[in-house]
C-alpha cells in the first residue's frame, strides 16, 4: 500500500479544515489533521480558478503530486492533510515550487529531512 493515498470526499475536506491545524507560507497553506493509527496519509490538492485557467492549474497541481512524491519516504503518516496553492504559485518554475513546497512541508512537521538532502 502506498504510504500517501488521495483525500477526495468534500465532507472530508470541510472535516480537515474545521478540525485541522494550519500552515501557511507566501505559496501555499497546509491543513493538517491527526488521524491516529492510521498507516498511510491522505491529501487533498486544491487550487482555485482565481490562479489561472485549467492548464494553469493542472500544471500546478502536476507539480505538487510530484513534490508529494518525491518526499513520500520522508512523508508522516497518519494524517489527513489538504494542501492550497496560492495565487504566486502560477508564476514559479518547477524547481522554485518543490523548494516553496519542501519548505512548507518542514514548517509544518510533516517532513523528516537529512542535512544531505540536495533538493
Amino acid at each position: 500500500m502506498n504510504r500517501i493515498q488521495p483525500l477526495k470526499k468534500n465532507q472530508d475536506f470541510q472535516y480537515v479544515f474545521k478540525k485541522g491545524r494550519a500552515t501557511a507560507n507566501r505559496q501555499f497553506v497546509i491543513y493538517v489533521l491527526k488521524q491516529g493509527e492510521q498507516s498511510y496519509a491522505r491529501v487533498g490538492l486544491s487550487v482555485s480558478r482565481k490562479i489561472g485557467n485549467a492548464v494553469t492549474r493542472n500544471r500546478i497541481k502536476r507539480y505538487i503530486r510530484e513534490g508529494l512524491r518525491h518526499y513520500e519516504n520522508r512523508f508522516s503518516t497518519g494524517i489527513d492533510c489538504v494542501i492550497i496553492a496560492r495565487k504566486p504559485t502560477s508564476e514559479l518554475t518547477y524547481w522554485e515550487t518543490l523548494r516553496n513546497f519542501r519548505h512548507i512541508l518542514k514548517k509544518s512537521d510533516l517532513l523528516n529531512m537529512d542535512k544531505d538532502d540536495l533538493i
